[in-house]
């Protein structure tokens, strides 16, 4: 504990699937939550390390939540680190969780590829604006960017926009709503994100839990 009482490290990570994953590198460490997100209304959670706890936060909001110091270390999706721009974030692991893709998604009956080549103005729903712009500048297709953050498969639907940029699991999602992938722009995983003040003041017990996390990824892939 640190002389405050309070955990000496502090780990960030978003509800659902990010969550649930990292269940099992924390086991790797020896260490549970010791209370369900889904059923519990706190915050902060504690684990079976005293020295550890856990703190619940919007995906979007982990690697902000790292950098100004209001968790020690986190672990978020690419696409969200890419969107932050990762200042003052040492990333050192790519924990291969989560996994999923960023892609171009259109009603079925709209022809993408007509409407790319014919150097149309294409109007884009996405909460990947960074992402999503840097993806057509670089094929010279002119977009507007409409920015949403959440219900994105209802843009296109509605008319508010021509296509949509969003992450792609399985894909059941989009098809259910009439809507089909035409380009895929980047495959996603997870990454361990560390303060970098932490680290130098923390060192001894965050090198521990990358070190764990490290070999229960490396042996993962063998």
């Amino acid at each position: 504990m640190s002389s405050a009482g309070r955990p000496a490290i502090t780990l960030a990570l978003s509800k659902g699937r990010i969550f649930e994953e990292t269940l099992p590198l924390l086991a790797a460490a020896g260490i549970s939550v010791l209370e369900d997100p889904e059923k519990s209304r706190k915050l902060i959670l504690p684990t079976s390390n005293p020295d550890l706890q856990v703190v619940l936060v919007r995906a979007s909001d982990v690697p902000t939540y790292v950098q100004y110091g209001g968790a020690d270390l986190g672990v978020t999706g690419l696409d969200t680190l890419i969107e932050h721009g990762g200042q003052g974030l040492y990333q050192p692991l790519d924990l291969q969780i989560a996994k999923c893709r960023v892609s171009v998604a259109v009603r079925s009956d709209f022809d993408y590829a007509s409407a790319v080549r014919q150097g149309a103005r294409l109007k884009v729903a996405t909460k990947y604006v960074g992402i999503a712009r840097e993806f057509f500048a670089a094929k010279g297709v002119h977009v507007d960017l409409i920015k949403l953050y959440g219900s994105m498969e209802l843009a296109p639907l509605t008319g508010l926009a021509d296509a949509i940029v969003d992450l792609v699991s399985t894909g059941g999602t989009l098809k259910a709503n009439n809507l089909v992938e035409v380009e895929r722009i980047m495959d996603i995983s997870s990454r361990l994100v560390v303060n970098q003040a932490a680290l130098k003041l923390k060192q001894e017990p965050i090198r521990h839990l990358i070190d764990v996390f490290q070999r229960t990824v490396t042996a993962r892939s063998q």
